[in-house]
């Protein structure tokens, strides 16, 4: 009989936060150890909205948030113990094809980005990386153990799966310590037949390099339908801003950074136009939006967030055609000699999005703006949002708001 993996994806998207006002940015010079990142880079993109249309569709009118970096880094980091067909479901759910680039590379590049997003000198915290619990009495190959250590800095843990609820406990804790306590209780459930646990998290917190004044957030309509208008606290900011209008797509991008090389992407479609902005969605139109964005003054009002989605992933990744890993065909015998089969994906987020402290109200009112009145960009209603590490071009997270109050 097989065993059964249980795959867990824990991710604390982003907090933003912002205390005090740095206003350095440091610009890294990544060209000469971005070059592995930059052969997997639209590869990534390419994932990240290949399977953000897929939870659209499935997403029922509910908020999307998920975090495409994380997931494809513990997809590669099954493709070191898959083998045949389980194997190549993965490399082409990745989107990457192996007469393009050699799987060395692949890994190479998770590699590196992996580095760049946790080494580097930033201004802000990010904490990504992978927990791997396999059943006390299996043992794990050393090539495996080896290459996960070497590619992902990822270890595996003897885990006593046949006390579930000590297991259950011993993967909870390490998680909720891992995302600085903002995921609790990933998970539930276990089943005594379980062998293996793969979770991965990730966990953002930036300051705006230019804060909101918290003084200014008051309570506004935003429009979720034509039948459905809730409450939000909305933060306003008057002053210089990244924005592109796209008249193709019929939408509007606004772009704020944080400290130090993160970006966030907030794109608004006109009313009635949400459908064509995500039919439209590429790694081209990323590309072009990060071109086409122009300093210009602006009122932007956005909605604060403190929103979280928890997803079972196991049927979006079959409609990327990665199917085989949740059969009793699974090929993972690069892992261990004993059979085994994924018998579940979660991927939980957690997304907070606020003006900061009081303190550093008095960061915005130094900044100098025309006599004439700026204009306005206020997300009343669904839109899109990218949290997007520049200095590698990879979409940390993304989202889809359609009810910013919903729970």
């Amino acid at each position: 009989m097989n065993g059964v993996i249980h795959l867990s994806l824990a991710l604390v998207a982003f907090s933003v936060v912002s205390h005090g006002n740095h206003d350095v940015d440091h610009h890294h010079d990544h060209h000469d150890r971005g070059q592995a990142v930059s052969k997997i880079s639209d590869n990534t993109v390419q994932f990240a909205t290949e399977l953000y249309k897929i939870l659209s569709q499935r997403s029922d009118g509910k908020n999307i948030i998920y975090s495409p970096c994380s997931i494809s880094i513990l997809l590669s980091v099954l493709l070191l113990g898959s083998k045949s067909k389980t194997h190549t479901e993965i490399l082409e759910g990745l989107s990457f094809n192996l007469t393009q680039i050699r799987e060395e590379e692949i890994h190479q590049g998770f590699h590196e980005l992996l580095h760049m997003l946790t080494h580097s000198d930033h201004e802000f915290t990010l904490d990504i990386g992978q927990g791997l619990f396999l059943r006390d009495d299996i043992q794990p190959l050393q090539t495996f153990l080896e290459k996960i250590k070497e590619f992902y800095e990822a270890e595996i843990q003897a885990t006593k799966f046949q006390e579930p609820k000590e297991a259950e406990k011993q993967i909870n804790d390490y998680i909720e310590k891992k995302t600085h306590g903002k995921i609790v209780q990933l998970v539930k459930d276990l089943d005594i037949e379980t062998r293996l646990v793969l979770t991965t998290y990730s966990y953002f917190k930036g300051n705006w390099k230019t804060p909101f004044d918290p003084q200014l957030t008051n309570e506004e309509d935003f429009f979720v339908d034509q039948n459905t208008t809730v409450k939000v606290q909305m933060m306003h900011r008057e002053g210089w801003f990244n924005y592109y209008i796209d008249e193709k797509l019929s939408c509007t991008v606004v772009g704020m950074d944080y400290n130090g090389t993160a970006t966030a992407i907030f794109v608004l479609p006109d009313p009635g136009k949400e459908k064509e902005l995500e039919e439209g969605l590429s790694g081209d139109i990323l590309h072009e939006w990060g071109k086409n964005l122009q300093r210009h003054t602006a009122r932007v009002s956005i909605p604060k967030l403190n929103l979280s989605a928890t997803y079972s992933l196991k049927d979006p990744l079959g409609q990327l055609g990665i199917t085989e890993l949740f059969t009793d065909h699974a090929d993972l015998s690069g892992i261990t000699e004993q059979p085994l089969k994924l018998s579940k994906v979660t991927h939980k987020v957690v997304l907070t999005v606020d003006e900061g402290g009081t303190e550093a109200a008095a960061a915005t009112a130094g900044e100098a703006v025309p006599m004439s009145l700026p204009p306005k960009i206020v997300f009343n209603h669904p839109f899109l949002m990218f949290l997007i590490e520049k200095s590698v071009t990879t979409i940390i997270t993304m989202a889809k708001i359609i009810n910013p109050t919903q729970q």
